[in-house]
Order: C-alpha cells, then structure tokens, then sequence
C-alpha cells in the first residue's frame, strides 16, 4: 500500500535571526485527523531522509525552507526548518511571529499500517515534505513560545539575537506531545462545513467518490462502502472515474535540430547595427623569380568588404492570465521551449535560403548509386579546393538522401551502416543526424527536401559562418483585454564569404 496522507501539528518556536521555525513534525500514539481519516503514528514508525522542504499550504510550488535539523523520542518528532532569505521566508517568519500561520502539516507516504475499528495504525510511513500552514490540527496549542520583534526580517537586529531561541529541549517535546491528546478537526477540511445538515443524500462528484472509495478501502467505513455500490457503474456513471494527465508532452512536429548551420563555422554577431562589413582581399601581391640588377615583381594589394545583412527572427504568443496563472507551471516551459524549436527551425531555413543563392554547382549524375554519389563528393571537394583554398569537411543532407546513404550495399554489404570499420568509406547510423561519409562530416537538415538539385551541399566551413546573438524573451500585459503576449526573438547573419567555397548538386 502506497497512501499519501496530510497531517497537521504545530510550530513551537520562530527565530527571526537565526531564520527558522521549530514544531512537532508528528506526535506518537495520538489521533489526529488527516485527509484520510483518523490516523495514529506509532514511535519510530515516520522514515525522514534528507532534503525534506517546507512549502506554503502545501502549494508544491511556493518552497521557502528545508529541514536542518530533528530530534526523535518516543513522545514524538521534532523539527527545525531554515528558512529562506526570500520575501517568501520574510513572510513566513513575520506570519508565525504574528500568531497569524502557526502550524506545521505533514505530508507522508504510508509504507505499513493496521486498522482499528475506524483509525488507521502507522507502522511504517516515510516523509514526503511539511507545509508550513494556517490552522494545525491541534489549533490550542499552536503557540509560538518565543518571538523576536523586529521591523525588517530579513535585517536581524542585537535584541533580536537576545528574544529568540530556538533550542528544543525534551522537556518542549514531552509537554506539546502530552497535550495534544485530545483530537482536533483540521481547519482546512472540516471547520468550513455547515454546523447545521439537511437529510443524507447522494452527491454524485468526482471528488466525493473518490473520498468513500479511500474511506471504504482503507478505513473500512460502512457508509462509505454503501455509497460506492450505490454509485459504482462504468456505464452509468463513466464520469466519475478520475482521468489524470501526466506532465508529459507529445511532440512529433518541431524540435531544436539545425543542421545546415550546425556544418557552417560560427561567431558572434556584433552588438550594434543591423548590417556589418568583413574586410576582403580581393588582388593579391605577388612574388616572381627575379633576374640580377632586374625590377622585382610588383601588384598592389586590392581589398574590398562583404556586407552582411542582420535578421531578427521572433515568435510571438499570446494567452489569458488565467491560463498562465491557473495552469500547470509546466505550461510556460512547454511553451517557451516550442518557441525556441520554431526559432531553430527558421534560423536554419534562412542559412538554406543564403548558401542556395551563392554557391556553385556540382554536376550529380541521376540515380542512387555508391559511384555516383563518389564521383560528386570527388568533384565538389576539388571545385571547395579551387574556390577557397579551403578543404572541403562537412557535408549537409535532406533527410530523403539520408535514407538512401544508409541503403547503399555492396553485394548486399552496406557501405555507410557498417559493423566493421573497414567495411566503409566512413560511419552511417539510423540513430544519429550526424556520420562520416567519403570522410566528410556527414550532417542532416530538415531545410532541404527531396533528393534532387539542392539536396547536397558539401562545405568548407571556413566560406560560410552564421552569425547569432543570445536569445531573448520579452513578456508584456495587455490590460485592456487581461492577456499576455510573449515574445521570443534572436538576431542572426549568414556570410557567404566565399561562395566557391560550398557547392550544392545539380542533378543530370
């Protein structure tokens, strides 16, 4: 059996200096009310390992402490928390100095447990977190028993130092495990419902057969069986089967891959202006074997710039401020990592777009073959060489080549997908974008398509650089309507400062 249950205790100490709050974790051997039921923990019976976080109401989102400290007897558990430096943690402190959030609530995965007409007996359980809450089960005794006064929290000043102490004693213990015998209804749950009932019906909810069907299964609560038979159909009632969703996200339409500028080298773009220039040479000077008493060879050095044109890509979103606020927090992720793999896909077209206008052709004979995909890398790598003084290294391919790189076989032997590396020009695998093919880097890129012109490009890096600035994201509130648009953006530039140093295949 795997149960989580709540359970309430309170806070017997708030140190303002030191930023911690002392409480009972659990008493042993008293009942208390817990979201399952009448519960009572046996000594020794709660596990407690390390990095145990204290949250806001048990709001898994707001944590503003951790456990520093414990100490266990067989009266009970009690525990010290730090807390944060946090506005969070300020409020905390100053709440539990207040008298306004007094108790600890304990959250706990029951391992091992017996039933006693209508309690549940806690042999085993093991600590999940605690929560640092407004009304504790035991409410009378939730006193904070020393508080420092100060006017800032998180600025502890010299008398504060001398009004606070946090030392638990086992004198403290004994006496908060003593008195809180007598059992108290959880505020949170039970003190919010009428004082005066109607006659007994039915409620048909999700929320209500799920709290008899816990009742009836563990508790053995009578009542609680009757109303599961009476509301126990599939058919009848398929609405109150609980349907849950997991955090988990589907997704086979975009992804972070690009591959085309992933082949090209790669700086920074620079911090201002939406085009810059890269000196180059266009007239060398020469040297010449040069004859006694004769004029040495002389030809003046020319040079020009390359511009390079600067680009924002950006993508915006706009959604209510409910969804954002009464969403999962797994929402904005999901949906600033989207963002970004729409960017990834953009960006890389746009690398596409600027070597298919430049580079030079390669002629590629038709068909599929080991020979004539050989005979274009050959004349590609030459024509790299001769436009660039650059060796050609990587090699970019649509996922159609792709495939029919990996489906080539010599007498049924597979040149690139290979067990023994001597069975190849180079190493291919289904399970990776990247490879080696006639000893060029081989890379993919959902840009390029099909498998005829321009579905190759084979590069000497060195020719071609991508340009990219950090990612930003701005967010603004459109109070007229109460949405919130959201924008993700980048600045990036592609220099063809070679363009025959890439060369892209022109079918035959």
């Amino acid at each position: 059996m795997n149960n989580f249950i709540k359970f309430s205790t309170d806070i017997i100490a708030a140190n303002s200096s030191k930023r911690e709050l002392t409480g009972v974790i659990v008493p042993f051997g008293q009942v208390g009310h817990t979201n399952m039921g009448d519960v009572v923990f046996t000594a020794g019976s709660l596990k407690i390992g390390e990095g145990i976080k204290l949250f806001t109401e048990h709001d898994m989102t707001r944590p503003i402490g951790k456990l520093s400290r414990y100490e266990e007897d067989d009266k009970g558990i009690v525990g010290t928390f730090k807390i944060a430096r946090t506005n969070a943690g300020d409020d905390a402190l100053a709440e539990a100095q207040e008298g306004l959030r007094t108790g600890f609530s304990v959250g706990a995965m029951i391992d091992d447990y017996v039933t006693k007409g209508e309690q549940v007996i806690v042999n085993e359980a093991t600590l999940r977190e605690v929560s640092h809450v407004t009304f504790p089960a035991f409410g009378e005794y939730a006193q904070i028993t020393e508080v420092a006064a100060s006017a800032d929290i998180s600025q502890p000043t010299e008398s504060e130092e001398t009004l606070v102490s946090n030392e638990v004693t086992p004198e403290v213990v004994e006496e908060v495990a003593a008195e809180v015998a007598a059992p108290v209804v959880e505020a949170q749950e039970r003190n919010l419902r009428p004082a005066i009932f109607t006659a007994p019906r039915i409620e048909i909810s999700k929320a209500k057969y799920l709290e008899n069907s816990l009742k009836a299964q563990f508790l053995g609560n009578e009542d609680a069986r009757q109303y599961v038979l009476a509301a126990d159909n599939t058919t009848d009632n398929a609405g109150l089967i609980p349907t849950p969703q997991t955090t988990e996200v589907i997704n086979g339409v975009s992804n972070a891959d690009r591959g085309f500028i992933d082949a090209l080298s790669r700086a920074t773009l620079p911090v201002s202006g939406m085009s810059f220039e890269i000196p180059k040479i266009t007239v060398a000077p020469t040297v010449a074997q040069t004859n006694e008493e004769a004029a040495p060879s002389e030809t003046d050095q020319n040079s020009a710039f390359v511009t390079v044109s600067v680009k924002k890509f950006a993508g915006q979103q706009t959604f209510s401020v409910e969804l954002l606020d009464r969403s999962s927090p797994a929402f904005f992720n999901e949906l600033v990592r989207q963002m970004e793999f729409a960017y990834a896909k953009a960006t890389d077209a746009y690398a596409v777009s600027i070597a298919s206008s430049t580079a030079t052709a390669a002629t590629a004979k038709a068909g599929n073959t080991a020979a004539n995909y050989l005979e274009f890398f050959a004349n590609a790598a030459a024509g790299v060489y001769a436009g660039s003084l650059g060796f050609a290294r990587n090699l970019v391919v649509s996922p159609g080549q792709w495939g029919a790189l990996m489906g080539l076989n010599d007498a049924g032997r597979p040149i690139y997908v290979a067990s023994q590396p001597q069975n190849a020009a180079g190493a291919l695998t289904p399970t990776a974008l990247t490879g080696n093919v006639a000893g060029l880097n081989l890379y993919v890129s959902r840009s390029l398509s099909g498998t005829g012109d321009g579905s190759m490009y084979v590069i000497n890096p060195d020719a071609l650089t991508w340009y990219e600035s950090p990612r930003l994201q701005l967010s603004s509130n459109v109070i007229a309507n109460g949405q919130i648009s959201v924008m993700y953006y980048g600045y990036g530039a592609v220099a063809a400062k070679l363009p025959g140093g890439y060369t892209t295949n022109d079918n035959a």
